[in-house]
């Protein structure tokens, strides 16, 4: 039996689901106001569930197919544990439905947080704030529901007793992390695309061509940017969020099992120690969920210092209690230092972010001063800024990695297991307080939501202003929660390539190899390898070609990914601008506000030109590992991972702060400040957001589950590596 600790984890996601009914009950009792804010708020709900409708319909065709393959992988090629097909289902299923459940949650508190910010912006912020609690704590409670329900039924076939056992459990959990990322790479692309496809072609006919207000009722595509709020910042966000908190606990579940192997009860503790951290980790979040509370008048600084109350606090007490775990289940000081190490960086990166994305502090002013001089030094300001703002989280993720695996190990490089560990255990640090972290991320949207049915519905400018600050806000602990995201993408990824090598010692052993070869002649039992033994059998070293090739392809896919969505959201925006501009001038009335536009043709091109378009580079990211391994090996494969995850974590990071700091020096002038709304250097920090909307909202936040991705399929695959590539 596992340690009675384990407990923590399917009891935590008990109460994680509780409390997320609990708030959106508490949220559905709160008046929609006017007649008008609950139309629009229907518009956009409607909008939102038909794209999430048609985008699972088809995720299902894909997954079908998905499933086809890896049950003869299983069953014909007997390449890999024949759970495997049903656990890369669920994964995919629950990811799905946590994005379903937070969208849902999102389009209902819309206009209730506008209807709230008309009495004042503290009850304003508790509506929009719990209602993104909603997505936070059913993320986190059904990723741990996935995990408990797989270790109590995998345990049932595969004893514990027996210490290989282990290993073979939590490599075929890790199975249902590909399936979690399969379905957030389709919704964070699908709905990233959809979104700023809305975004861009609303702002550049609306706020540059006509001069009309953001949100304007006249404008076709205000429904769609709406819309699109929810379908990529809500549900999409929510699915990749699942994926990195899953992947990062049985990644180092994996982990554990190997590094402890022959430590009799330690092995198995090593497991159950991040599930039992993560389900501390949610009952803190709800707990740090109640601190968050402000007054009116708040400026920028207090708000954010209402938000970080909840998540110090959060923090604080899961570095106490995360300690008693590690003591209970007797695993070394080490490994909670090394929790210690990655919920810091974690911070670091979150602090990083909000300094250079806040328009409180100077980075992001310079690029709104920047905006007096035009588009062009808006534009090169932000590339400047978002280069900069890279600095400091790779700086934090490499001094986490290293005190990680120092403190894991025992401060002995050769101890590569526990090392490795430490960085899994890191990684899960960095997420453990995810429920609540995710909550100040998802209010966001609901904030952007909240001011746009304000100037639709044509309520007061005060509720406007209140929106407004909660918006721009949500602009800063989005990007903030992007950097929570793409940090630990970077430590899990490393935890994943650990998991990758443990895979293949199962892949050789399925297919009937029992000893493996050094360069050197000795001969070594494969069940007995260690990490370094494989490493040497393979030739992962920089002196071979293979691994180099690997490494130039892997930063390639990361380029080549940010290209195409790119590339789609131009594209389908360029659809969206025709569209508005046709509106304008072939429908009498829209312009000058006596009839309504035609708002669901604005949402169906946006809802084509997103299926259409996440096809491609979704694909590519489950295609290249599996042609990578059959051509290039293991050596391959390994780079490919190695040049994936170092060039698209910095990629990302650049992307997602470069695009926050210009939308919120964008917010900077609409406050009033260097001219205001409607003055030239607004036009100017307009066209900057505009190029920020891809960056932030589809192609940076969409890498991190590239990493992750490639690494899953890699890891499911390996058993195919190892039987069929071309090199060995």
């Amino acid at each position: 039996m596992p340690h009675p600790i384990f407990w923590l984890a399917p009891v935590a996601s008990a109460l994680a689901l509780i409390f997320a009914y609990f708030f959106y009950l508490q949220m559905k009792t709160k008046s929609e106001g006017t007649e008008r804010m609950a139309q629009i708020a229907s518009y956009v709900r409607k909008g939102a569930m038909a794209y999430l409708r048609q985008q699972y319909k088809v995720v299902a065709i894909v997954f079908v197919c998905l499933i086809v393959i890896l049950a003869f992988l299983s069953f014909g090629l007997k390449v890999q544990n024949r759970w495997v097909p049903l656990a890369f289902l669920t994964g995919g299923f629950f990811s799905g439905l946590a994005g379903f459940f937070g969208m849902k949650t999102a389009t209902y508190a819309s206009a209730r947080t506008a209807n709230a910010a008309r009495n004042s912006l503290d009850s304003a912020l508790k509506i929009a704030f719990r209602s993104g609690a909603v997505m936070g704590l059913t993320v986190v409670g059904l990723a741990l529901l996935d995990i408990s329900l797989w270790f109590l039924i995998l345990k049932y076939f595969y004893p514990v007793s027996d210490e290989h056992n282990l290993i073979i459990i939590t490599t075929t959990m890790l199975t249902f992390g590909m399936g979690a990322s399969t379905q957030a790479l389709f919704a964070r692309v699908g709905g990233g695309i959809y979104t700023k496809a809305a975004d861009v072609g609303a702002d550049l006919v609306g706020k540059v061509e006509s001069n009309i207000p953001e949100d304007d009722p006249r404008n076709p595509a205000v429904i769609a940017d709406n819309v699109g709020d929810n379908v990529g910042d809500v549900a999409g966000m929510g699915a990749d969020l699942y994926e990195s908190y899953a992947g990062s606990i049985l990644a180092t579940a994996a982990l554990g099992a190997s590094a402890f192997i022959g430590q009799g009860s330690l092995q198995l503790n090593a497991v159950v120690a991040p599930m039992a951290i993560a389900g501390v980790g949610t009952v803190l979040s709800i707990l740090g969920i109640f601190f968050v509370r402000t007054r009116e008048g708040a400026t920028q600084k207090d708000l954010i210092n209402a938000l970080s109350r909840g998540i110090n606090a959060s923090s604080v007490f899961i570095i106490i209690f995360s300690y008693f775990i590690i003591k209970l289940l007797q695993l070394p000081l080490g490994v909670w230092l090394a929790m210690v190490a990655g919920l810091l960086a974690g911070i670091a990166i979150g602090k990083s972010t909000e300094y250079f994305t806040s328009h409180s502090f100077n980075p992001t002013r310079k690029i709104a001063h920047s905006a007096t001089t035009g588009a062009a030094t808006v534009i090169i300001s932000g590339i400047g800024t978002g280069m900069l703002s890279t600095s400091i989280p790779v700086l934090a993720v490499a001094a986490g990695t290293v005190l990680a695996y120092l403190f894991a190990s025992g401060f002995s490089l050769t101890n590569v297991g526990q090392g490795l560990y430490g960085i899994g255990i890191a990684a899960v640090g960095m997420l453990s307080t995810l429920g609540i972290t995710l909550a100040t991320d998802a209010y966001g949207p609901i904030a952007d939501n909240a001011g746009g049915n304000a100037q639709m519905s044509n309520l007061e400018p005060e509720v406007r202003r209140r929106t407004d600050a909660l918006d721009a806000l949500g602009n800063t602990t989005a990007a903030t929660g992007k950097g929570f995201a793409i940090g630990s993408a970077a430590l899990t990824a490393l935890a994943l390539l650990a998991s990758y090598v443990e895979e293949l010692k199962v892949g050789l052993l399925r297919i009937g190899q029992n000893t493996i070869q050094m360069l050197d002649g000795t001969v070594v039992e494969t069940a007995r390898a260690g990490f370094l033994d494989f490493m040497n059998y393979f030739r992962v070293t920089l002196m071979n070609p293979i691994v180099l090739v690997g490494m130039f392809i892997g930063a390639m896919m990361a380029f080549v990914f940010c290209g195409l969505t790119m590339q789609a959201v131009g594209k389908a925006a360029g659809k969206m601008v025709d569209e508005v501009r046709r509106q304008f001038k072939e429908i009498p009335g829209v312009f000058e506000g006596t009839a309504e536009p035609d708002y669901a043709r604005c949402v169906a091109i946006s809802t084509k030109g997103a299926q259409k378009a996440m096809m491609v580079p979704s694909l590519a990211a489950i295609v290249v590992p599996i042609v990578t391994g059959l051509l290039l090996g293991v050596g391959g494969v390994m780079g490919l991972l190695i040049g994936a995850t170092t060039t698209g974590f910095v990629l990302a990071v650049f992307m997602a702060n470069a695009g926050g700091a210009w939308d919120n020096a964008k917010k900077f002038i609409e406050e009033g400040n260097l001219g205001g709304k409607g003055s030239p250097a607004h036009k100017a920090a307009v066209v900057g957001d505009t190029v920020g909307d891809p960056f932030k909202d589809t192609s940076g936040p969409s890498l991190n589950i590239l990493i992750k991705l490639m690494s899953m399929v890699s890891i499911v695959m390996a058993g195919l590596t190892v039987a069929f590539s071309l090199i060995k």
